[in-house]
């Protein structure tokens, strides 16, 4: 019979999301940002202190704090929801009618079960139903959701969702191509394998405008 322990490594190693939004608890923001550095600080020595590390080395004595704050205002930043970007939007006046692709936006998040990075692309595209948005906000929108524990899957399912609710429009499609450590560093070790996801939402669902998508993904837009 599988343990507890042996259960929850088995759903983390099969990459398992529970739910389409990110384990938040609703306390989650009931102390300041210096305060959660603070008490992250201390867990951080007192893991580094049960492995062995001597933290009275001049290399090792910051490590606790810096560990903390890259938490909090860096890579997990994105659990803050005032730091969610403003994505305004503009009338499209040009009448601008064909999908808008933006590709190769580079990503960085952490894997939520063994808190490894994932490394990768995504690419974004739309179609205006008389609204536009910024092509950075596009990036920060996808920077946003990385910013967090997270599952390939439902991060691709999140920028989706954001850009069809700034926009006004089903028609929003996402697919991320990324690396994730979990899977090239430990575990199978296997260094070459990637993993895509896509979501497709309104036209994009039908094959002409899918494959248009992806087609644009493909062309070489080096400089």
């Amino acid at each position: 019979m599988i343990n507890k322990d042996e259960l929850q490594d088995e759903m983390g190693d099969n990459h398992i999301a529970s739910s389409a939004n990110n384990p938040v608890r609703e306390d989650a923001f009931d102390i300041t940002d210096d305060e959660k550095i603070e008490k992250i600080k201390k867990d951080v020595e007192n893991i580094l202190l049960t492995l062995g590390m001597d933290l009275n080395d001049d290399s090792m004595k910051g490590t606790p704090n810096r560990v903390a704050k890259m938490f909090v205002k860096e890579i997990f930043g994105g659990l803050n929801p005032e730091k969610k970007p403003k994505a305004s939007t503009f009338e499209n006046n040009y009448k601008y009618g064909e999908m808008l692709v933006e590709k190769n936006i580079t990503l960085y998040s952490t894997c939520e079960h063994h808190l490894l990075p994932i490394i990768g692309r995504a690419h974004v595209a739309y179609i205006s139903n008389g609204r536009v948005i910024g092509l950075s906000k596009m990036n920060r929108i996808v920077e946003y959701y990385s910013k967090r524990p997270q599952v390939q899957e439902r991060l691709t399912m999140q920028i989706v969702q954001e850009l069809q609710r700034a926009l006004g429009t089903e028609d929003v499609a996402c697919v991320i191509d990324a690396k994730h450590l979990c899977v090239n560093s430990r575990g199978i070790s296997d260094i070459e394998s990637s993993t895509v996801t896509s979501e497709f939402g309104g036209k994009f669902k039908e094959p002409q405008a899918r494959r248009e998508f992806l087609d644009y993904i493909k062309l070489d837009t080096k400089f």
